[in-house]
């Protein structure tokens, strides 16, 4: 969808997907101001600005901000979340303000699928080194912390959550068609996408009515869970090979991916719904499908979307055919801030150790710290809107091993615009039989 250019047209093409997003300028305002000379307090009080995205919770931030401010009068965060939506929204209105040169907030989030097209543009983002930061590396895993120096070699960004994969389900309506809904048993069901789709068909079979839930929500939810599973079996790459060229036609992980969408579209086992739309966030709520790929972070997502009325009814189960790994994101310091140092300084909580467990006990951003994946707070954590499902267990289980995939420069414009294909395709406006077509079309526009 986004369809940039490197560089000089970025900016032009950025605008109009921008426009659909009027958010008011968010870089810290106050002129620079002088620090004190040790203990990195400002002499005088300044306030950074954080943006992110996301929906629900999103990066489960309020209570770190909170807690933060109460202990930091003379450095106070002031947290933006302006969208849910970050390839199509989200991330044109930063670039749009990054090449402007004004309006970026002092610390900004950036999705993964993004970190190709940022590290690709160190003009725009402080070295983070200048301010001690590059002492933690072991800290992360290894992929976690590369993915966050640009091409000049140096640290632009630290690691917020990774998505390690489960599959989130509705309980008490797998046990309304009169299949298991105990965790482990729901486990036990489905070891690979083949007896997966034998429980979406008992499932579908015990709905037949036009009113009746979906076994799966749509087609993004499933074909993002097939892809982190599938591209660290060929290269570790997806859309783009590690040169940076479009792979996405040659590519089996893609083929496979779509191709397993396909056939459960065919088979009526979707609601037709586009992640994180409207529609999406009701059927959330009316229960109007039973099961969806849940990287760590979206379990905050259908808590806030589903409601309290819906504590209880869901559950969490392990993901057929293993592990993976969806999304998970980044901080970075904008080179706009006029307050550099206090902005790496709140940058270096929000992504340390404390920062990471409230995040989880928030949000369930499962933490890519390492020292706060291995706290008994994120170990033991248990989730009661989940039926008590031992989500720091469940999801500490699934990064581990997790290989590093390759995301190109352009990782998220050609996401975006395949996965509008997958929905048209889902939804009838798309003919199966010319759906693949599209998809490598949208996908080579894309990447320009």
């Amino acid at each position: 969808m986004l369809n940039t250019k490197r560089h000089g047209t970025l900016a032009a093409v950025v605008v109009m997907t921008a426009a659909a997003l009027a958010v008011t300028s968010c870089s810290s305002s106050e002129p620079a101001k002088n620090t004190a000379a040790s203990g990195g307090s400002a002499s005088e009080p300044v306030t950074i600005t954080v943006q992110t995205f996301g929906g629900g919770a999103n990066f489960g931030y309020k209570k770190a901000v909170e807690t933060w401010n109460a202990s930091h009068p003379n450095i106070q965060i002031k947290h933006e979340n302006p969208t849910d939506r970050f390839e199509d929204v989200f991330l044109p209105q930063l670039l749009q303000r990054l090449q402007a040169g004004s309006g970026a907030a002092d610390v900004v989030g950036i999705d993964e699928g993004a970190m190709g097209l940022m590290k690709a543009r160190p003009q725009f983002f402080v070295d983070l080194a200048e301010y001690g930061l590059d002492k933690r590396k072991s800290d992360f895993p290894a992929a976690k912390w590369e993915n966050g120096i640009n091409k000049e070699g140096k640290l632009f960004a630290l690691g917020t959550d990774i998505g390690g994969m489960a599959m989130c389900y509705r309980k008490d309506l797998f046990e309304k068609a009169g299949l298991p809904g105990e965790r482990d048993e729901v486990t036990k069901l489905w070891p690979d996408w083949t007896t997966f789709m034998e429980v979406g068909k008992k499932f579908q079979a015990a709905n037949p009515g036009k009113g009746d839930p979906k076994f799966l929500d749509g087609p993004n939810t499933l074909y993002n869970v097939l892809l982190s599973q599938e591209a660290p079996k060929n290269g570790n790459v997806n859309y783009f090979d590690k040169n940076n060229q479009l792979i996405l036609e040659s590519n089996p992980a893609v083929k496979t991916a779509f191709e397993t969408v396909k056939t459960f579209s065919q088979a009526g086992m979707t609601a037709k719904l586009a992640s994180f739309t409207p529609p999406w966030n009701a059927a959330l709520k009316k229960g109007g499908f039973a099961v969806m790929g849940c990287p760590a972070w979206m379990v905050g997502v259908i808590k806030d979307n589903s409601g309290p009325g819906n504590s209880g009814k869901w559950d969490v189960a392990g993901v057929p055919g293993g592990a993976g790994n969806w999304g998970g994101s980044y901080l970075a310091v904008t080179k706009q801030s006029k307050h550099p140092k206090e902005a790496a300084e709140v940058l270096n909580y929000l992504t340390g150790k404390e920062g990471h467990i409230m995040a989880f006990q928030e949000a369930n951003a499962f933490p890519s710290s390492i020292p706060a994946q291995e706290d008994p707070a994120v170990k033991d954590l248990k989730s009661d809107y989940f039926s008590n499902a031992p989500t720091g267990q469940i999801f500490g289980e699934s990064v581990k091993g997790l290989l590093p995939v390759f995301l190109g420069e352009k990782h998220a414009q050609v996401k975006t615009s395949v996965e509008k294909v997958l929905e048209g395709m889902d939804q009838g406006s798309i003919p199966y039989d010319q759906a693949w077509q599209k998809f490598v079309e949208a996908g080579v526009k894309a990447a320009g």
